[in-house]
This record gives structure tokens, C-alpha cells and sequence, in this order.
């Protein structure tokens, strides 16, 4: 059994739009393309599909998610892991709703604020298995020591500035007049890279890391997974801040040659 690509799109929540980018780079193609151009796919499609949607969840960039596809050919074993890592973010979503429900209880007076649940459930380790698969088991212990040893409040005030860091971004994204080589998103590109250079364990961070791929390929991530585009308010804002890092990156280049 067949579906047309316009179905597909429906039932999965993505256009007919990110099917054909899939296709044309090779990530998910149709079972068959149609005398009439339509796209079909059967169920082998579908089931990559899936897994293509569940990797993006994760939080794995287009390219990433090509290579964990290429290494894992028994499609029910992934899926089994899959499954197991979803699990685990059901958990982890049920009890930040019951540190969100402590936390509305407390300010309602029903109960007595505890800094250790209203943080149980936000956790960074949730992507360890593609940090480790990607950058090495160090890298991961590294960030992690990092981020443990932070008190509450350092961990507030580095999400704080995140989301300030972002919506700087999606404001400038957003003006018009701002251009992503004017010197306001350069600014903030810089405050961008700045930030990513103060997260132990990656490639911006270390001196003899591949700081230009790793920017450039999270720019590029900011466009295609949709998660990290709604950061910047959609799409267009996520390329504006691609091109704004590229840009940023081209510069600094220029200065160091």
C-alpha cells in the first residue's frame, strides 16, 4: 500500500515542502514518484519517517540524523531504542508538570517553595547518548560536571540569559531595517558564539576543536529542525540568524588569516 505525499504530510504535521527538501537529500525518499510527479510513499518509507521525526525530537540535526540512520539498518531495534528514549521523556515531562504544579501551589499558598522540586524534571542529560555519539564520552562528562556544579541559581540565571540571547535574535530577525551583516546582528551573533564557547565539551569550547563546522552546523540545524526555529519565530527568523553566524564566522576568519 501506497500513500500520496500530500496524506503523508497531513498524518506526520510537516508540509509537502519538508518531504521534498527529505527527498532531494536523500534522507527520505518516496517509494516511487508517479507519472504525474506526485510522491508516494510505502510502509519502509513511512517507518524512516518516523524515525527521521523521532531523531528531530532529540534534538539531532538533519546530517546527524543521515549518519544514525546509515549506522542502523534493523529498523525494530532503533525503533525499540526509540521507544525506550521516549519513555524517558514522559517521565521527565510528568514530573516538571509536578514541579510546575508545586511551584503554582506554593504561590497560592498551599504549600512551602523547595528549590529541589521545582528544577526536578528539567534535565540536561536527556541528549547524552547523541552528545557522546557526536563529540565523545569526555565531552559529555565535561558539560555535565559543568552544568552539576552550578548552584539554582547560576543554572536560572544561564537560562535567563539564553532566552534573552534569543529573543535579541528573533527581534532583530524581525526589523526590517536589520540586515544579517549590519553591525546590530553582528553584535549579537557575537554574544551568540560567546555563549556557545561557555558550554565545556563542545567544539566551540575547545581550543583545538572544530569551532567553524560546529557553528556553521548549528546554524544550518536552526533552519531545518523546527524546534529550533520557533527560538527565533519560525523559518525565516532561523535563517536570519544562520546568516548572521555565517557571516559572524566568515569575519573572524578574515581577521586570523
Amino acid at each position: 500500500m501506497e500513500w500520496p505525499i500530500q496524506q503523508i504530510a497531513r498524518l506526520a504535521g510537516v508540509t509537502s515542502r519538508t518531504l521534498r527538501y527529505y527527498d532531494r537529500i536523500g534522507l527520505v525518499p518516496p517509494s516511487r514518484i508517479g507519472a504525474n510527479g506526485y510522491r508516494y510513499y510505502d510502509q519502509s518509507a513511512l517507518v524512516r519517517l518516523q524515525r527521521v521525526l523521532l531523531l528531530r525530537e532529540l534534538g539531532l540535526g538533519l546530517s546527524q540524523i543521515g549518519e544514525v540512520l546509515d549506522r542502523q539498518l534493523d529498523e525494530t531495534a532503533a525503533l525499540t531504542a526509540h521507544l525506550a528514549l521516549l519513555r524517558q521523556e514522559r517521565d521527565r515531562l510528568a514530573r516538571q508538570i509536578a514541579a510546575v504544579e508545586h511551584t503554582i501551589d506554593n504561590m497560592n499558598g498551599k504549600e512551602k517553595l523547595m528549590a529541589e522540586t521545582m528544577f526536578d524534571g528539567f534535565d540536561h542529560t536527556r541528549y547524552r547518548q547523541e552528545v557522546e555519539e557526536r563529540w565523545g564520552r569526555d565531552a559529555y562528562a565535561r558539560s555535565d560536571a559543568w552544568w552539576k556544579g552550578k548552584s539554582v541559581e547560576e543554572r536560572r540565571q544561564w537560562q535567563e540569559d539564553l532566552a534573552d540571547l534569543n529573543r535579541d535574535l528573533a527581534d532583530a530577525a524581525n526589523d526590517p531595517a536589520t540586515t544579517p551583516d549590519s553591525a546590530l546582528a553582528q553584535g549579537i551573533a557575537r554574544r551568540h558564539v560567546l555563549w556557545l564557547r561557555g558550554v565545556p565539551g563542545t567544539p566551540a569550547a575547545d581550543s583545538d576543536g572544530d569551532f567553524n563546522g560546529y557553528v556553521l552546523g548549528l546554524a544550518d540545524m536552526y533552519v531545518h529542525d523546527e524546534r529550533f526555529a520557533r527560538n527565533y519565530g519560525g523559518v525565516e527568523g532561523a535563517r536570519f540568524v544562520r546568516d548572521a553566524l555565517k557571516r559572524y564566522v566568515h569575519d573572524a576568519n578574515d581577521c586570523e588569516a
